[in-house]
């Protein structure tokens, strides 16, 4: 985590280079092929030489950008919580913790969208799949990780100079944890995109369950 982008967030960082936007749209073919090809057959049945040919790349391409077969579908697993976190970075300064937190959780996995939508089904196939697949749940808990050391920079320019630095880190986790919760209850179930069941509606009450009793959260100003 760069000192001059404590947050870790596009939002704040310089726009990227057509090479950066080339790279991470080979990435994410990357990382579509992997997930297809996971919920297809699964961890087990697929090799880093399936998805390459799915990708439509060489294996030394494929091995450029990732280490295994599992760490591949880490920018997918990735993408919502970096747009979550681009949208809390937009909040005013001194606004209410709870409220931004519940407004940008809620946002994020509300599926407006088809590519909302398609980001939660390759969420939900891939978080079933882990379930047999132990590498392929540790990169999701490396992804929930990398997500929850971003977010304190978020909320640290939020809370403001005076914020418990102690209080914005339990935040961090509890907010990175409501959502973490939210999908794998969620994926463990047929329940749909949108409604009281949906990720969501899951994920604001895993967040109030979770942020009881935080100074820094006890307040709500929404």
């Amino acid at each position: 985590m760069s000192d001059k982008n404590p947050a870790g967030d596009t939002a704040s960082a310089r726009p990227p280079s057509l090479t950066e936007r080339r790279k991470a749209a080979t990435q994410q073919d990357i990382a579509r092929a992997a997930a297809e090809l996971f919920t297809e057959r699964g961890p087990d049945d697929t090799t880093a030489e399936d998805i390459a040919q799915r990708a439509g790349v060489a294996l030394r391409t494929f091995y450029r950008y990732f280490r295994s077969k599992q760490d591949a579908v880490a920018p997918l697993l990735a993408g919502g919580a970096d747009r979550w976190r681009a949208e809390l970075a937009t909040t005013a300064p001194g606004t209410a913790l709870p409220s931004a937190l519940e407004r940008s959780i809620a946002a994020s996995l509300a599926a407006r969208g088809e590519e909302a939508e398609e980001g939660l089904r390759w969420t939900r196939g891939l978080l079933r799949a882990a379930e047999s697949d132990p590498a392929l749940r540790a990169v999701w808990y490396r992804v929930n990780q990398e997500s929850e050391d971003r977010l304190r920079g978020v909320l640290a320019t939020l809370a403001g100079p005076s914020a418990d630095p102690l209080e914005l880190r339990l935040a961090a986790a509890a907010a990175t944890d409501a959502i973490r919760i939210a999908l794998e209850t969620w994926a463990e179930t047929d329940a749909p995109l949108h409604g009281e069941d949906a990720p969501a509606a899951l994920a604001v009450r895993c967040l109030r369950e979770l942020m009881g009793g935080m100074r820094v959260l006890g307040a709500d100003g929404g």
